[in-house]
């Protein structure tokens, strides 16, 4: 297929664009390239066919309309999102403008897009979302697909506006929508103002570790090149109109997985072990939902996927590329917030 990847520069659409081009599928990396962006991350498959970049503006319709026109795609992966929750309390209005106003220029371009093509059948739209638009779970219970939406941040309604319009888009005007809600992503490449990256640079630099609250906060942990696999699965098997939850199945409190990313880097690094001495507890996120867990029940019995990397393995492939590629991570240490602790107002 020709594939239009939105945010293909960013962490999990740069893995989405690398298993892409290495399944053999052409891919139009469609990116604004603003401050999380790092076309870097897609340095290993610029000289392969079929692959282009187009930096553009979600938010810019006639940009748009003219990628559209040029490559015409055969599925769209829109994955352009603002994501971190400290800067959506710090700036909501970025938030609503690319994740709402962007998906719907989206929307409308691709069903402009599909109508002028005559409404082929194989065409998709795949929006990727996050499991954050259902809100917090207390100590027992999993997300299904059937969870009603409580958004507790300006990043996670927005998010859940846009799900809302793709579904829209789906009912109202036929366009082909598939929709998918991860839990948290870690891996190669991640952006270094997310909580593992921090813990792996603030342990190398011997600077205080910080842990929101008491660390209690439980995540389900998926590695992004899994959720790679299971975004094309979807996009090539998943029913129309359907919405699959993907998750890790790596369920860990924010303390323990700090732990644990320390563990790992006093045994590669041990000049600076015991690295769990710079957790530093510090004043938790306004609004800081309790727990999210998935139930990937419907992904693995429909399409036959499950996650393949376990959370120990994961961090310790994290760790060594971190550990490998210096480079990478200190030409982005100077970019806006990077380093810095955001969203402490409530």
């Amino acid at each position: 297929m020709k594939l239009l990847v939105t945010g293909g520069a960013g962490f999990i659409g740069s893995a989405v664009v690398r298993q892409a081009v290495a399944a053999g599928h052409a891919v139009i990396n469609l990116d604004a390239l603003t401050y999380a962006a790092c076309l870097d991350n897609v340095a290993s498959v610029v000289e392969a066919p079929g692959y282009v970049f187009e930096q553009a503006d979600i938010c810019d319709p006639a940009a748009l309309a003219q990628v559209f026109a040029r490559h015409r795609p055969d599925a769209v992966m829109h994955l352009a999102a603002e994501s971190h929750v400290d800067r959506s309390i710090d700036g909501p209005g970025a938030f609503v403008q690319t994740n709402v106003t962007g998906t719907y220029n989206m929307l409308q371009a691709a069903r402009a897009h599909w109508d002028g093509a005559g409404r082929p059948d194989r065409f998709r739209f795949h929006h990727i979302s996050t499991d954050e638009v259902y809100g917090s779970l207390g100590a027992t219970g999993l997300f299904t697909e059937d969870t009603g939406y409580a958004p507790n941040s300006p990043y996670s309604a927005s998010k859940a506006a846009s799900d809302h319009l793709v579904r829209a888009w789906g009912e109202t005007y036929g366009l082909p929508v598939v929709m998918t809600n991860c839990s948290n992503n870690y891996g190669p490449f991640h952006f270094p103002e997310k909580l593992i990256p921090v813990v792996i640079l603030n342990a190398l630099a011997g600077q205080p570790i910080p842990v929101y609250g008491a660390g209690k906060n439980v995540r389900d942990w998926l590695y992004v090149e899994d959720h790679a696999d299971a975004l094309l699965t979807v996009l090539e098997r998943g029913q129309v109109g359907r919405s699959y939850n993907i998750g890790g199945e790596n369920e860990a409190r924010n303390i323990d997985l700090v732990r644990m990313i320390c563990a790992i880097l006093d045994r590669l690094r041990p000049d600076g072990a015991p690295h769990e001495r710079l957790i530093t507890f510090v004043a938790d996120r306004p609004g800081h939902d309790l727990r999210y867990a998935i139930d990937p029940s419907r992904i693995r019995t429909e399409l036959g996927w499950r996650p393949s990397v376990t959370l120990e393995e994961g961090l310790e492939r994290t760790v060594r590329w971190y550990l490998d590629n210096e480079a990478w991570w200190r030409a982005l240490q100077d970019r806006d917030g990077v380093g810095q602790r955001l969203g402490t107002a409530p």
